[in-house]
């Protein structure tokens, strides 16, 4: 028995390390440099990483392994081709504290957590931690519950902590605030001339650069064109 652990073993370093090479051949100078000024630090085409990502499939042990490297594109491969009920509430838990670029965080939240059995759990206890990453997770838990489960979110006590402390939140948690802000504001029209008053008031990311074509994340902004097209 002892043997074939040792095969199997072997076997799975082997495809570890093969799959590095695949990442570290897509790597591109030009795509890390711009992927830096945005806190991430790989120069992978996230399209050529799904595509990576399709031909190997579900693969629970790899995941872990890749996780385990702390290389950024081999964590982003790991959330595409991990199975996401498979992890346990303190693995989670530490995978968010440990993911410090912000890809990694949005993908493990958006590709794992929300499909885990312990989400709420794990929204709540994010939604109050000082790191304000880790908070930013919460955040970002909370304003998906906003939008698809609200039943039990005291929507009033969001918006005041919105509106005491998102104006000086740190960069992640502060767009995870103002995410939720319009999200109450686009969903919810009872809440909404008081969601829009705070964003008008508090004016974060008033002058954020936009795209043509795109909607500003300017909370009145945002939430005046969702419910323009949602014909309310």
């Amino acid at each position: 028995m002892d043997g074939e652990a040792d095969v199997a073993e072997t076997t799975a370093d082997t495809q570890l390390d093969e799959v590095l090479a695949e990442l570290a051949g897509l790597e591109d100078a030009k795509m890390r440099a711009v992927n830096e000024r945005h806190g991430d630090d790989h120069g992978v085409n996230l399209g050529q990483l799904r595509a990576v990502a399709k031909r190997l499939k579900t693969q629970q042990d790899l995941a872990v392994r890749l996780w385990g490297t702390g290389d950024t594109a081999a964590r982003l491969l790991a959330l595409l081709i991990c199975r996401p009920k498979a992890f346990g509430r303190d693995e989670l838990d530490a995978m968010l504290r440990e993911a410090r670029s912000p890809k990694v965080q949005d993908w493990l939240v958006n590709y794992v957590v929300k499909k885990s059995p312990h989400t709420e759990e794990l929204r709540v206890a994010w939604l109050a931690d000082p790191d304000p990453v880790v908070a930013s997770g919460g955040w970002a838990l909370t304003s998906d519950r906003v939008v698809k489960k609200p039943e039990g979110l005291d929507l009033t006590g969001l918006l005041d902590t919105i509106e005491a402390e998102m104006k000086d939140a740190p960069d992640r948690l502060q767009w995870a605030m103002n995410t939720c802000l319009a999200q109450v504001g686009i969903e919810h029209a009872e809440y909404r001339e008081r969601a829009l008053a705070i964003g008008e008031r508090l004016e974060v990311l008033k002058d954020y650069p936009t795209p043509p074509g795109c909607t500003s994340p300017f909370a009145p902004t945002w939430i005046g064109e969702m419910v323009r097209r949602k014909g309310e």
